[in-house]
C-alpha cells in the first residue's frame, strides 16, 4: 500500500513538473483553444474544458501569469460561444434537424428553447454551468430574437467567473503542493484534497443548478400562459361589448 502511495504521489509530481515544462505562451494558446472547442456544438461533448484548465493553471508561475491565462481561456471560450450563435443564427433549423442534432435528443433542445424564452440573457449565464445546456444555449440563443449585444455581454460575465473559479483552484493546488514539497505524499494528498473538493462542490453545484433551470423555466411558462389568457380575456370581453 505504501508503494502505490509513492508512485501516486512521484506520478502526480511528474505531471505537474511535466506542465511547467510548457512554454506560457504554448499553454495559453492550447487552453484558449481546448475551450473554444468545449464551448461549440457537438466537439463542445469531446473536450474536457475544466480538466485543461486545472491542469494548465497548476504551471502559472504567479498572479500575472494566471491572469494571461484566464484571458486566453476567456477569449477562447468567448470565440466558441459567439461562433455557436452564429451558426443558430445562420443554420440554426438545419443543424438542428440534422442526423447529429437530432443524437442531441429533442427534450434537450426544447429545454434550452425554453429557458431562451422564459429566461433570457439570465440562462445564457446559467447555462455556462451546466452539461449539455452550455454548447446547445449559443446555438437556440443565435435562432431565437435575442440580440447579440445581450447574448455577449451575459456570455462575457459567465465565462469570466468560470474561467477565474477553476483557474484559481488549479493555481491553489499547485501552490498546496509546493508548499510541502519536502513532504512528497502530503503534497499531493493536499493538492489533490483541493481539486476532488471543488469538483465535489461544482457537481453539486451543476445539480441544483439544472434544477433551478427547470423551475424557472416552468414559472416562466406558467407566466406566459398566464398573460396569453388575461390578453384573450380582454380581446372576448371587448369583442362582445362591439
Amino acid at each position: 500500500m505504501t508503494d502505490l502511495i509513492n508512485w501516486f504521489s512521484e506520478a502526480f509530481g511528474w505531471l505537474i513538473d511535466a506542465v511547467q515544462t510548457v512554454d506560457p505562451a504554448v499553454r495559453n494558446l492550447i487552453a484558449g483553444f481546448a475551450l473554444m472547442l468545449e464551448t461549440s456544438l457537438f466537439i463542445g461533448f469531446l473536450v474536457p474544458g475544466d480538466s485543461v484548465v486545472l491542469l494548465a493553471a497548476t504551471s502559472a508561475t504567479n498572479g500575472l501569469d494566471l491572469l494571461s491565462l484566464i484571458g486566453a481561456i476567456l477569449l477562447g471560450s468567448l470565440v466558441g460561444e459567439s461562433l455557436g450563435f452564429l451558426i443558430g443564427r445562420l443554420f440554426g433549423e438545419k443543424v438542428r434537424a440534422s442526423r447529429l442534432g437530432r443524437k442531441l435528443g429533442d427534450a434537450n433542445w426544447q429545454l434550452a428553447d425554453k429557458f431562451i424564452e422564459t429566461r433570457g440573457g439570465l440562462a445564457v449565464a446559467i447555462s455556462r454551468f451546466l452539461p449539455v445546456l452550455h454548447s446547445l444555449v449559443p446555438v437556440t440563443a443565435g435562432m431565437s430574437r435575442m440580440k447579440y449585444r445581450i447574448f455577449i455581454r451575459w456570455t462575457v460575465l459567465a465565462c469570466a467567473l468560470w474561467a477565474t473559479a477553476y483557474s484559481l483552484v488549479g493555481f491553489a493546488a499547485r501552490g498546496a503542493y509546493e508548499q510541502f514539497a519536502g513532504n512528497l505524499k502530503w503534497g499531493t494528498f493536499i493538492a489533490i484534497a483541493i481539486v476532488l473538493g471543488f469538483a465535489t462542490v461544482m457537481h453539486f453545484g451543476k445539480k441544483r443548478l439544472q434544477k433551478a433551470a427547470g423551475e424557472m423555466t416552468q414559472v416562466g411558462q406558467d407566466a406566459q400562459s398566464s398573460v396569453a389568457g388575461g390578453i384573450e380575456t380582454v380581446n372576448s370581453e371587448i369583442n362582445e361589448n362591439k
